[in-house]
This record gives structure tokens, C-alpha cells and sequence, in this order.
């Protein structure tokens, strides 16, 4: 063993080096879901910034400094405060804000969310074989940023609930696609120290519901707010 060690040092080295890179660095998270629909994919691997928030004891999730603060409209990824998953999401409310949700529209601090339709497009439902639904996509706007979601009018979905107040280092997470997505409105509001860190753009992207092709046009996108 003593000798294998001696060999294979600078390997182990180098193993050691990359697993500090990505616990306490930057990592790359594959979308293995629709929840995130427009904005990510199926297919998509994004790269995560893990710095972007808290500086951590590497190999672990132990904060030892903050060194940003999550905003509205950031895309994070966070362990789920229900069985410890890890999830992507986008950050709709923050510690303090007053957050509600009626008919699919967001009221944040008394404000309505804005929405300007933009298209509608036939998505198959996963799980259902072939059920193809109508999704209907929209610019909405919170803050004067504005980023792309979408829903699904056929489905069952919670469209509603009574306004909450967030808690001191505590995020409100919605999906995206908003109708298919298991956020906020069942696992409950994320914890500061659940974060994981910001996702910052795809680094790749493979068609996995289909034939695996890549999808070159979506290697490098900004997931900028």
C-alpha cells in the first residue's frame, strides 16, 4: 500500500486539489429536469459559482465567511430543506419581503409582478408518454428585471397561496416553469446555509430527450439576470 501511495502521489494530489475546487470553488450542475423550462433544459450543464455567496470549509457545507448576498432573480442551487436534494431554482423573495402568489401571478411587498405574453408552444409532459400540453410562455418582470417563465393552463398546479413573510436568511425558490416545478410552494423556504451557490451560465448542452445532439447554440449562455 505504502509503495501504490508512493506511485500514485501526485495523482491523489491532484484528486484532492479538484475535490476543494469543486465543494468550495466552482462546480457544474446537470439539468436533469423540465423544472427551470425555458431558461434551462434537459441536457443543459451549468457551471456554479460556489464563491458567490459564503467562502466554505472545503469538503463540507460549514460557512466561514459571507461574501455576497443572493438577490431577486438569481438561478441557485441549494440542497432541499425536505430530504437534502439537490435543486435549481430561481430566488424570488428575499428576508423580509412580503411574498403572494393569486391565479399564477406574484404580489411581492404589496407590488404586482408584470407579464407580457410572448408565445405558445406544444411541450410534451414527462411521465405521460406522449400528452403534449399547451405551454405558454411569458416575459415576467419583479423590480424592473425581467426574465422568461412559463405555464402550463392544462394541468392541476398551486397557483395560489396567502401572502408570506420571509424570515431573516431565509428564500423564497420558484421554478420556472412554474406549473412542473417542486419549489418553495411544497418544499417550504430555503435556509441560508442550504445554498449551494449561483448558477452563472451553461458551459453545455446535449438534446437528452432525443437523439443526444449537441446543442451547440446554448454552449457558453449567460444565465445573467
Amino acid at each position: 500500500m505504502k509503495h501504490w501511495l508512493r506511485a500514485n502521489k501526485g495523482f491523489l494530489a491532484f484528486l484532492l486539489l479538484f475535490g476543494v475546487f469543486r465543494t468550495a470553488v466552482a462546480d457544474w450542475n446537470p439539468i436533469p429536469s423540465g423544472s427551470m423550462r425555458p431558461n434551462l433544459l434537459e441536457g443543459d450543464v451549468v457551471l456554479v459559482n460556489r464563491l458567490a455567496y459564503d467562502l466554505k470549509l472545503p469538503l463540507t457545507s460549514v460557512s466561514l465567511a459571507r461574501l455576497g448576498e443572493p438577490q431577486r432573480g438569481d438561478v441557485v442551487t441549494f440542497y432541499s430543506p425536505q430530504d437534502g436534494t439537490h435543486l435549481i431554482k430561481r430566488l424570488i423573495a428575499l428576508p423580509g419581503d412580503v411574498v403572494e402568489m393569486r391565479d399564477e401571478r406574484l404580489i411581492i411587498n404589496g407590488k404586482p409582478a408584470e407579464y407580457l405574453v410572448q408565445d405558445a408552444v406544444g411541450e410534451a409532459l414527462a411521465g405521460t408518454g406522449s400528452r403534449t400540453v399547451t405551454a405558454l410562455r411569458l416575459a415576467e418582470t419583479i423590480d424592473g428585471h425581467a426574465h422568461r417563465i412559463q405555464v402550463l393552463p392544462q394541468i392541476e398546479a398551486r397557483r395560489d397561496f396567502a401572502p408570506v413573510t420571509i424570515p431573516p436568511d431565509q428564500f423564497m425558490m420558484l421554478g420556472d416553469n412554474r406549473d412542473n416545478s417542486a419549489d418553495s410552494r411544497y418544499i417550504g423556504l430555503v435556509p441560508r446555509k442550504l445554498l449551494i451557490g449561483r448558477a452563472e451560465r451553461v458551459l453545455v448542452s446535449a438534446d437528452m430527450l432525443g437523439n443526444w445532439h449537441p446543442r451547440t447554440e446554448r454552449f457558453g449562455m449567460s444565465l445573467a439576470r
